[in-house]
């Protein structure tokens, strides 16, 4: 176990004092007062946290397996159920309190094996086991079939193809190019017994021998299953050497998906002198293959946290509630929006009441590897000041992130929080998705312990407890809108506003506005969070318990002003990006103007090449048949709420230009080519869009003057 380099000496709490000028004799020795008490509380936790303990039982949950050779404790499976009920007991063990076992429905998916053997050109038999990915497949034992190469599966390259009833061997790049439920389901639609995936980039690239696996996002009858590099070259030269350019393979394989099954998330407690007012800390303990960082050591870091906290003797002022959530990684087939499912549950159906009570949600992923030299803690926008400041005084662990700590917004969707957050949880986690982790070991099987770091688990451990303890000292929940606000300034487009003849003023003046008013109220809130510290430091309970319980309608009323501003302004791209809702409007017309500009001039290449694959989802409209793209487009928006989960009502519109595309791509070899008609196309979707900007900022700023409302009543 490394030890400390530093501690810095000023108070770790020093983000609360943000009030005016003060006597500087008698606030240094309130300063002195609060000080010793806090700093005599970190160092009790910091003295407590034990990071082996946190890694002897990150390597724990590698016990059960729904895969032998593999792994795999996926959604509902026997051993995703049995890992979560390891992790209550251990909640109990630790000395949690209330341990709570919270049941939810949720589709099913147990991988239990993908064994293929093929004869290469020499005759020499190979055994090649494979990935899997959520869907319903079973030989009922070895099972022979035809394999044929099939390119990227694009339309184009399954044409003339006969690949009825036979498996399809194809290449893939799922960060570069498109997801894995494309390819799929066109195989699926020409008749194809299944498809068999090698990620020839942009995951599992640290080895040729890397498998890969990831939320499907299609139906459970179009099978997929992923093989490495290594075996997919050895079977394409077999397939080379074939005379047919087909060969037959034996193939062992049983992944099984149900649909209305049951999981469990699992909770306990710190119980605090408020036992309605709730911090929450959560991790997945679903995963794919030894899943050791994702997401194992998270598990093993809200426990690391859980048991520093109660070893130290920490008597919380409200009360702490460590999650632990299934079905992080999938648990809805046939949904754009299939992870986060355990989550989205928890907090959405299962404890809505904790909405509204919680002052905030710390969600944990892969912290047990340093992925920048410079952690990264990713916080919904209202947080972000808070953390800053906060930062500032985290002791530093010797070996690691030399570059400190930085605050970045707005949340991604690839993890809980983001379920956490638009429910109205103020959320945030420790980073991870700006790290070459994420193309080389993530959802692979070498995502195991080889990738772990010691110090970058104590600097988490120790990070996230002292944080806990930082907002359990506030009266009221930190939150600065104005970030948020100065954020969508910086997002709106000046050309795209002029082109749709609307006018931007009225939006800014609102923004404006509501920032002021923002100001005034940030500034109650840090005067009362100040001396609600400075009453616990004196050991005042009297006065710290009179300013908590006179703030509760102040906390109360900031949190329905977040949940407000989250389900006013946050929306999603079509690639789950978080944007604001105009957005939307404003990408769309920037591109569709480019595009009928070019082609006014002739030029169908520009088009092509840089704009209309940037309108919605028509990336896809490029490679494949219309029936794959009115599939995978139709699922979203007409899919009912329950199966878009997180998903619902965060796409603003669509813009369909499949024909357009296709047509411009069959003209574009003919010279001088009439372009009228899809010109004419084009302008019509502009007419749309402009539309829709004058909506939604419309909409937006109805929504700003609620906001500005809300927040005028609090200052």
């Amino acid at each position: 176990m490394k030890k400390l380099a530093k501690v810095l000496a000023i108070s770790f709490l020093v983000g609360l004092t943000l009030t005016g000028c003060k006597d500087e004799e008698a606030k240094d020795d309130q300063d002195k007062v609060k000080d010793g008490v806090i700093n005599q509380l970190k160092d009790d936790y910091l003295s407590s946290v034990d990071v082996d303990y946190a890694y002897e039982f990150t390597k724990s949950l590698e016990e059960f397996k729904t895969n032998e050779k593999l792994g795999y404790r996926t959604a509902g499976s026997e051993a995703e159920l049995k890992t979560g009920e390891k992790i209550g007991q251990e909640m109990e063990k630790i000395g949690l309190t209330e341990v709570t076992k919270d049941e939810f429905t949720l589709d099913t998916w147990t991988f239990e094996k993908a064994d293929l053997t093929f004869t290469d050109e020499n005759g020499k038999e190979h055994l090649a086991v494979l990935g899997g990915y959520q869907v319903n497949f079973n030989t009922n034992g070895v099972k022979e079939y035809d394999i044929v190469y099939g390119g990227k599966a694009t339309a184009e390259d399954l044409d003339g193809l006969d690949i009825e009833g036979k498996l399809v061997l194809i290449d893939i790049n799922q960060r570069e190019e498109w997801w894995i439920n494309y390819p799929a389901y066109q195989a699926h639609v020409k008749g194809a017994a299944g498809v068999i995936a090698v990620q020839e980039a942009g995951y599992g690239e640290v080895s040729p021998d890397a498998l890969n696996a990831q939320d499907f996002c299609g139906p459970d009858d179009a099978p997929a299953f992923s093989m490495s590099q290594t075996d997919g070259n050895k079977l394409k030269k077999s397939l080379e050497a074939s005379e047919t350019g087909s060969l037959k393979v034996k193939f062992d394989a049983k992944s099984t998906v149900e649909m209305d099954g049951k999981s469990y998330n699992y909770y306990g407690k710190i119980v605090g002198k408020d036992p309605e007012s709730y911090i929450i800390l959560s991790a997945h303990y679903d995963s794919y293959f030894t899943g050791f960082q994702d997401d194992h050591a998270a598990i093993g870091l809200l426990m690391g946290v859980a048991k520093g906290l109660i070893d130290s003797g920490y008597q919380p002022e409200k009360t702490i509630i460590f999650n632990a959530l299934a079905a992080e990684e999938w648990g809805v087939s046939n949904s754009r929006y299939d992870w986060s499912t355990g989550a989205y549950n928890q907090i959405f159906n299962i404890h809505p009441e904790w909405a509204g009570k919680a002052f905030a949600n710390m969600n944990f992923e892969l912290p047990a590897y340093e992925h920048t030299t410079q952690d990264e803690i990713r916080a919904t926008y209202e947080l972000n000041n808070y953390l800053t400041e906060f930062s500032k005084d985290v002791p530093a662990v010797e070996g690691v992130y030399k570059d400190g700590i930085s605050v970045i917004s707005p949340l991604r969707t690839w993890s809980d929080d983001f379920s956490f957050n638009i429910a109205g949880v103020p959320a945030l986690r420790n980073d991870f998705q700006d790290s070459d982790f994420m193309r080389s070991h993530y959802h692979s099987q070498f995502d195991t312990e080889e990738t772990y770091n010691e110090d970058a688990f104590k600097f988490h451990l120790n990070l996230y407890g002292l944080l806990t303890m930082h907002y359990d000292k506030t009266a009221v929940v930190p939150l600065d809108f104005t970030t948020r606000l100065n954020a969508m300034k910086e997002t709106i487009d000046e050309n795209a506003f002029e082109q749709a003849e609307v006018s931007k003023d009225e939006l800014i003046d609102e923004i404006d506005h509501v920032m002021d008013t923002a100001k005034d109220v940030n500034k109650r809130v840090a005067k009362i969070n100040e001396d609600y510290l400075n009453a616990i430091a004196k050991d005042d309970q009297a006065a710290a318990k009179k300013l908590y319980n006179e703030s509760r309608q102040l906390n109360s009323d900031l949190l329905a002003a977040f949940k407000h501003a989250e389900d006013s302004f946050t929306r999603l791209t079509w690639e789950d990006v978080v944007i604001f809702p105009y957005e939307h409007a404003q990408n769309n017309i920037n591109n569709l103007s480019l595009s009928i500009e070019a082609l006014e001039d002739g030029d169908l290449a520009t088009p092509l090449d840089e704009y209309l694959w940037n309108i919605d989802n028509n990336w896809y409209a490029y490679d494949f048949d219309q029936e794959v793209f009115d599939y995978f487009t139709d699922y979203v928006i007409d899919a009912p709420a329950q199966k878009l989960m997180w998903g619902a009502g965060r796409i603003v519109g669509h813009e369909d230009l499949y024909e357009v595309i296709h047509s411009l791509k069959e003209k574009s070899d003919i010279e001088n080519a009439d372009l009228t008609e899809e010109i004419e196309s084009l302008k019509q979707s502009l007419t749309n869009q402009k539309a829709l900007l004058k909506t939604t900022t419309s909409e937006q700023v109805a929504d700003l003057r609620e906001l500005g409302r809300q927040l005028e009543n609090l200052k």
